[in-house]
């Protein structure tokens, strides 16, 4: 099958670009650099230099593939309109990377919400996540095409492309050995659902084979709360207690949106439907023994 994949030299599309390209697949990926070609080439996969806002461009490898993967942006409408269109009417698959703080709240670190939600739950939107949701929406309902959402929670675990960190723990690790102290937002007993990147990319491999058009999958197995996942990463560096930080405090280190919503919510999810559908079977379910065992410190 040939294969044409937004964010192919990122995290989740470089690891999902390598799995199917094990597969036997013909991976195109898109890159927004020209310096980063020759990288992706030597991964096996034949890059694409241009960027989200090419329209033209989008439409062209699209029409060219026989599935389309977007892992770029989860909040990128205008290449997400250009791939939807350009697959009007064609049956091909479209698989899109959404992510499940379309649910999180606004807690700042402070509480533990007791909604979880899955796929048959009405979901509950903020204000802040309503265009990343309705984007979902819109993919889900390409015209002629095969569209489907993966909906990614916290993922960890070294990604297999050009990308090893993902986005999440690796900034809370990262300023616990600048500064000596493992901060999180609030009093961290807000809880995220996780899941190992190895697993997300074998459920982008299953739902490109099988996945029925229209249908939304959270990508989850396990959850724990940041107080659980900053002690993990204090045993891993030896390093005192935690500290914690306002999200003002924290926004000057990672910016609003990431001390609100990747640090300070809660996002609890339960990825049933790829379980039942997919028979989706994930290995890896303890992000603090991975931290704790397994975690590059380089």
């Amino acid at each position: 099958m040939k294969i044409f994949i937004t964010g192919a030299n990122g995290y989740i599309g470089g690891s999902v670009a390598q799995r199917l390209r094990d597969d036997g697949h013909q991976i195109r990926g898109l890159v927004r650099r020209a310096e980063l070609a020759d990288g992706l080439a030597a991964t096996g996969i034949v890059p694409v230099v241009g960027d989200l806002d090419d329209a033209a461009l989008l439409g062209r490898e699209a029409h060219a593939a026989d599935a389309v993967i977007n892992a770029a942006s989860s909040d990128h409408r205008v290449s997400i309109d250009a791939l939807i269109a350009a697959l009007a009417g064609s049956g091909k698959p479209l698989l899109h990377t959404s992510g499940s703080s379309v649910i999180g709240d606004d807690v700042r670190g402070d509480a533990l919400s007791e909604r979880i939600f899955d796929e048959d739950t009405p979901f509950v939107v903020e204000p802040d996540k309503q265009a990343r949701h309705a984007i979902d929406e819109a993919v889900r309902n390409a015209p002629g095409a095969r569209g489907i959402v993966l909906c990614n929670t916290m993922i960890y675990g070294s990604g297999r492309g050009l990308h090893r960190d993902s986005v999440q723990i690796p900034p809370l690790v990262e300023q616990a050995q600048r500064s000596g102290v493992v901060r999180i937002v609030g009093s961290g007993v807000n809880r995220w659902s996780n899941v190992h990147i190895d697993d997300v990319a074998e459920l982008y491999a299953l739902a490109l084979r099988d996945a029925p058009a229209g249908a939304f999958y959270f990508v989850e197995n396990g959850e724990a709360s940041f107080a659980q996942i900053g002690a993990a990463i204090a045993r891993r560096l030896g390093l005192g207690p935690v500290q914690s930080w306002s999200v003002e405090e924290a926004s000057a280190v990672w910016g609003e949106g990431h001390a609100r919503y990747s640090f300070g919510s809660n996002s609890r999810v339960r990825g049933k439907r790829a379980r039942r559908e997919l028979q989706w079977q994930p290995r890896h379910d303890s992000v603090t023994d991975w931290i704790e065992h397994e975690m590059p410190l380089d």
